[in-house]
């Protein structure tokens, strides 16, 4: 296989202007730029424009594949909406994630390298716009993201089995954090033990008298500097200010320990979840065996019955495809005699198949392609 790599990057909250394509055509003369987007395939050489710089400089969301394994997805918050320590809970036992600060922002690196990893081929190129919904999630305050990395780390031994999980479970899972798991590979079975039980971390906001509530209380300063940023065009404004009231309306709670499961418990929870998996996929493709092989059955029958009224027209019909010396032939005259063997036994007659059977193998016996397909069928079912 030759080498691939995908880059593609999105601008979410500042459109780029005819200066910053200008500046991006200066990187390659290849890739497909528009207002909001910079996309590159490269099959040869490599892309000459440092990615962190692109994140830090214009856009908002980063992805990349290569088809020896790496993975890298990157995105670009607020400062002021990340909050560091909250995340740091997920992010100890992991190298696979960094935050880097790039002015204003934090930049969020996700990636891992691993060969094992399916190869992504060109019909897989919309993995960022599956993924993109979690740049929204996260300033809307749900961590769940953070918990697939951490699963990443356990996958990986760097988490010790009576560490606790970073939230009580993930469930129910968003199309995109499922998209998540498995542009990273992170195993099926483990994350759908992580979701078996509710993240309750999933913020759906809040209430609207709630929400007036705390607008009511605001200073006079505080709402005019809000609507100042309203009318200036500042954006995620509608995150932080929900993120606020947040702040304001849910006093911070611990969770028990008592209520948070160990890498250990979700480690052999998965593998109950995979052997319940093979299972049923065995009892399935078994029950779709006995269909086959009654229909199979059902088919010889219908070919028999046939065979037994048309008596030694059979017979002939087998000597004419073996003269037309091709493969097609060969294979119906061999198809041929496999059901005459059936017939033969069903009405007592074997011992006088096997000896019209052995006197075709003489007569034909410098057809090779014939012979060895007669051996075939002599051979007893595996």
């Amino acid at each position: 296989m030759s080498e691939y790599q995908y880059y593609e990057f999105q601008a979410v909250d500042r459109p780029l202007g005819n200066a910053d394509r200008q500046a991006l055509r200066g990187l390659s003369s290849r890739a497909r730029i528009t207002a909001t987007s910079f996309t590159n395939v490269y099959e040869w050489g490599d892309f000459g424009g440092d990615p962190d710089e692109l994140m830090a400089r214009w856009f908002d969301l980063h992805l990349y594949f290569a088809n020896w394994g790496s993975r890298r997805l990157m995105i670009k918050l607020p400062a002021k909406l990340v909050d560091r320590d909250r995340k740091g809970s997920f992010l100890a036992a992991t190298d696979d994630v960094m935050l880097e600060d790039a002015g204003e922002n934090v930049i969020i690196s996700i990636s891992r390298d691993e060969e094992e990893h399916e190869y992504l081929d060109d019909e897989d190129l919309s993995w960022l716009a599956a993924l993109a919904p979690l740049r929204a999630d996260l300033l809307a305050g749900d961590l769940r993201l953070f918990y697939l990395t951490w699963l990443m780390a356990v996958e990986a031994d760097a988490v010790e089995p009576d560490a606790p999980e970073p939230m009580p479970g993930i469930g129910p899972l968003t199309e995109a954090l499922e998209a998540f798991a498995a542009f990273f590979g992170i195993d099926h079975d483990l994350v759908q033990a992580a979701a078996e039980r509710s993240a309750a971390t999933a913020p759906a906001g809040p209430a609207p008298e709630m929400a007036r509530l705390v607008v009511a209380a605001m200073s006079d300063a505080e709402k005019t500097g809000l609507l100042m940023r309203v009318f200036n065009g500042e954006p995620n404004l509608s995150a932080e200010l929900r993120a606020m009231m947040r702040a304001r309306l849910e006093p911070e709670t611990t969770i028990s320990p008592g209520a948070l499961r160990r890498a250990a418990d979700l480690r052999a929870r998965a593998e109950e979840i995979r052997l319940a998996r093979k299972r049923a996929e065995a009892e399935a493709a078994e029950a779709q065996r006995r269909l086959l092989a009654e229909a199979a059955e059902k088919a010889r029958d219908v070919r028999i019955d046939a065979l037994r009224q048309r008596g030694e027209n059979v017979w002939a019909e087998v000597e004419t495809e073996i003269m037309r010396r091709n493969p097609a032939g060969y294979d119906k005259a061999a198809a041929l005699l496999s059901d005459l063997s059936v017939l033969a036994e069903r009405e007592g007659s074997s011992e006088e198949f096997r000896h019209r059977l052995q006197a075709i193998r003489e007569r034909h016996a410098g057809k090779g392609r014939f012979i060895e397909r007669l051996d075939l069928l002599a051979r007893p079912p595996a």
